[in-house]
């Protein structure tokens, strides 16, 4: 088969996949005006997990910077946005900035020693951080100690409006990544992520490339963190800086398929659905979702979509460039 007959059906698939993910789209957009506030609440759940995951995923999956620390962000952001809406009144769209800005500031300051740390000392690096703020946070008058803040913004605001706004987080840290992974900077990621060493010998700059994602994924899980407590309406830093928020991250990731674009999404919906008919469970839905996760690694160690991809060839948001792109770059027709 001829390169332009390849090319051709390609470019075919391309269409039919963008029509498909269009559509998904603008049936999510009009989720609101038929759906009721349950419906909401759910979709609104998995947007922000999908967001938590996909950050997690470029972390993890792509750079190979396993975190236990993601909570980090998201009890910044959290707290940011409560105390810009609260103590200072302003526009909880602002928080949610500051929010995402104060977390990749905080990420850029703790890359200096916690990137000198490799493997698992980086990973436990990460949880001691995420612990340390905890007790700071505790223990400081303006954050209103171990009590925390209740969050009101929230009360002006319908169910629709909070949709949107997690629609926007959902989607936009999909499409983030999609984008990066496509670009220079995911073409050295995915280098480092199968040799580190031969990318480094080719020219790949692997402290910046790293320390780029890493205040990448803060910045979006510090966004995610407002507005996940938008929805709360209530966070003290035992559960802002809590493990859980990575845990939740990483059985949404391994579930869905490590270092695939998939993965996360379908991880993200797995989760919500379980997390939903779980949580009259508190007791037992911690051991339920750990022997789900133990079931598929041991049936599907690359996850859903990362062994669909292995023994079928199907992706759909892959970050490889197409054979038109390809052709288009080397002057084959």
């Amino acid at each position: 088969m001829s390169l332009k007959r390849i090319t051709s059906l390609q470019v075919d698939a391309e269409k039919i996949k963008w029509s498909g993910i269009g559509a998904i789209v603008i049936v999510l957009i009009t989720v609101p005006s038929w759906a009721d506030n349950n419906t909401l609440n759910i979709i609104s759940m998995i947007m922000l997990y999908m967001a938590i995951g996909q950050m997690w995923n470029l972390l993890a999956g792509y750079s190979g910077l396993v975190s236990l620390g993601q909570q980090i962000f998201i009890g910044i952001g959290g707290f940011s946005m409560a105390i810009i809406t609260i103590t200072y009144g302003l526009s909880l769209y602002i928080g949610i900035i500051v929010g995402g800005i104060l977390s990749a500031l905080f990420a850029f300051v703790m890359s200096f020693p916690i990137f000198k740390m490799k493997g698992i000392f980086f990973t436990i690096g990460t949880w001691i951080v995420a612990e340390t703020l905890k007790l700071v946070f505790t223990n400081w008058s303006y954050t209103n100690y171990a009590a925390g803040l209740i969050i009101t913004v929230n009360r002006t605001l319908s169910w629709s409006s909070i949709y949107f706004i997690t629609l926007v987080i959902g989607l936009g840290a999909a499409a983030l990544v999609y984008i990066i992974l496509r670009t220079k900077l995911g073409l050295a990621l995915m280098a480092i992520r199968d040799n580190e060493s031969a990318a480094e010998v080719m020219g790949v700059d692997i402290y910046k490339t790293k320390l780029k994602i890493f205040l990448i994924s803060a910045l979006v899980t510090g966004m995610t963190g407002a507005v996940m407590y938008i929805n709360i309406a209530y966070i003290q830093p035992y559960s802002g800086f809590g493990i859980s928020w990575t845990v939740a991250a990483v059985f949404v990731v391994i579930i869905g398929g490590i270092g695939t674009m998939e993965g996360p999404i379908v991880g993200a919906v797995i989760y919500v659905i379980l997390y939903q008919y779980l949580y009259r469970l508190p007791g037992i839905s911690m051991l339920v979702l750990g022997s789900i996760a133990i079931i598929i690694i041991l049936l599907a160690p690359n996850g859903i979509m990362g062994t669909l991809h292995e023994k079928f060839g199907f992706e759909i948001l892959s970050p490889r460039r197409r054979v038109k792109d390809t052709a288009k770059r080397t002057g084959v027709k």
